[in-house]
């Protein structure tokens, strides 16, 4: 929420009536100090300047007193106020660990990817927990820390907006993923040192591990040890599925049928050697469901409160208003003062 106002509202009441009284005393009562001569010779024509100049007069004294008007505004400290809302208590620690083998492009979620459906719920997730640190974790030939837990859901968009299918190659490290995420999630800490009062690992993945030197099972154990929660989504079905992608080294768009080697037990075994929770997800409707799960259980009572911060903005009104001034003087002074 944003509002204006004034450090000293007195000085800016007070211009409001000044500035506008002063011009209306001035319109009706003239300079007490002009004198009007008539130039020429007498009974002929009399001088008419090329152009009105009590038209210009006019408007250069309206300028003028506008920028006189700012300058009372500007010593007024015109301030712009805007409401955030502040956490007083820290949410939980989420880190996602999303497979982005080319077997996450397969067309099976209601004619969307797997890939691009769990995209969007995870930016989904984030967003309605601002208080939560959410991190990314990819999975493909090796696995990544992209984005660590944090509340920065701009980097968490920006990042996913630009993940694309195959980068980290053409296989499923599942357990260097998780291993990754459990090394992190045990790093992640306040300043001052303090944990999230909930953490979790959420592993999002079609199942088929075939790449790393860290057994998944034994990589869920480690969430298990630092006092994580694990949760495991299978993602799609088995058998045969379309399949589309642009592979991100060749540029190559590959399309087709895709064997699906949707490994329900692998994925079960994995949530289970971490203690965890395991979610089938064949379809977009329980993918969906899977989230709105996992949002319901890994909540973190959060309080918060509101701060008000005020900006000055006294720099544009002063620029303003010395600009209005010098552009009168400038102008009765080099343009004017043939005719005054």
């Amino acid at each position: 929420m944003m509002g204006f106002g004034f450090e000293r509202p007195l000085i800016a009441a007070a211009a409001l009536v000044i500035i506008p009284a002063a011009l209306l005393i001035a319109r009706k009562l003239g300079s007490p100090f002009t004198i009007f001569v008539p130039l020429g010779a007498p009974g002929g024509v009399p001088f008419k300047a090329p152009v009105n100049l009590g038209g210009i007069m006019r408007a250069l004294k309206i300028l003028e007193y506008c920028g006189a008007f700012l300058l009372l505004l500007c010593a007024a400290g015109p301030l712009v106020k805007t409401s955030e809302t502040v956490w007083l208590n820290r949410g939980a620690d989420i880190l996602f660990v999303l497979d982005i083998s080319p077997s996450m492009a397969a067309l099976d979620m209601d004619r969307a990817s797997r890939f691009s459906i769990a995209r969007k719920l995870l930016n989904d997730f984030a967003e309605r927990r601002p208080s939560d640190g959410i991190g990314l974790v990819v999975v493909g030939t090796d696995a990544a820390l992209l984005v660590p837990p944090s509340t920065d859901r701009e980097a968490l968009a920006l990042r996913l907006q630009n993940l694309r299918i195959g980068e980290m190659g053409d296989g499923t490290a599942l357990g260097m993923g998780l291993a990754v995420a459990a090394y992190h999630l045990e790093k992640s800490t306040t300043p001052n040192g303090a944990r999230a009062p909930r953490r979790a690992v959420v592993l999002i993945s079609d199942g088929e591990n075939n790449a790393g030197a860290i057994h998944p099972e034994t990589a869920a154990a480690m969430i298990r040890d630092i006092g994580a929660s694990l949760w495991v989504i299978g993602v799609g079905s088995g058998g045969e599925v379309p399949i589309d992608y642009i592979d991100p080294f060749t540029r190559v768009r590959r399309t087709g049928m895709f064997d699906s080697r949707y490994d329900v037990d692998a994925l079960r075994r994995i949530s289970t050697a971490g203690g965890g929770t395991w979610i089938s997800a064949p379809s977009a409707d329980a993918f969906a469901a899977a989230f709105a799960r996992l949002d319901d259980q890994e909540m973190v009572i959060r309080r918060a409160g509101a701060v008000t911060r005020a900006r000055p903005v006294h720099l544009p009104f002063m620029l303003t208003a010395l600009g209005l001034i010098f552009i009168t003087r400038f102008v009765k002074r080099f343009f004017l003062g043939a005719w005054l």
